[in-house]
């Protein structure tokens, strides 16, 4: 078997090398793959194949909370603090960075890993942005947001009612 038999997708091409056999699961992949594409172009998001670079959504983040405190966590796997910034400002908290693609030597290249500038932007209500703190530990960013005294005076449970 070649090793471009191995790879179901090329980036400069929308099908995959010739072959012998023919496959339809994998042609389905394949367009499926292209749909997706070119649904997300028109968004403004740039490719979701692996072998293209700047990712749709790309760190994936968690958000968590208490009485207190907003909580953001973002993976980012392969960097430093040195490669990342983050920012407050008029109610949005943003991530961005470069990952960098560090190929060594000469051939064939394949690889599903994340590479490129990216961005995310989270919507902020009711923090004390003045008061964020960031810190960087095994590949996971993690910025802790007080909450105002008023946006922890406006929270009312409601009661569920059963019929």
């Amino acid at each position: 078997m070649a090793f471009r038999d191995l790879i179901p997708w090329s980036k400069n091409q929308e099908l995959a090398p010739a072959r012998d056999n023919f496959d339809p699961f994998l042609t389905l992949h394949r367009e499926m793959n292209r749909l997706f594409d070119d649904v997300f172009r028109g968004f403004g998001a740039t490719s979701l194949s692996p072998l293209m670079e700047g990712r749709f959504g790309w760190p994936k983040v968690e958000l968590s909370e208490t009485d207190k405190t907003l909580t953001v966590s973002a993976e980012l796997p392969g960097l430093t603090e040195k490669d990342v910034q983050v920012e407050i400002a008029n109610g949005v908290l943003t991530v961005r960075g470069e990952k960098k693609a560090e190929r060594k030597g000469e051939g064939r290249f394949f690889t599903e890993c994340y590479y490129g500038a990216f961005e995310r932007q989270i919507p902020l209500e009711g923090v004390e942005e003045d008061k964020a703190e960031a810190s960087f530990r095994n590949g996971v960013l993690t910025v802790s947001l007080p909450k105002s005294e008023k946006a922890r005076e406006g929270v009312k449970r409601i009661a569920i009612n059963t019929h």
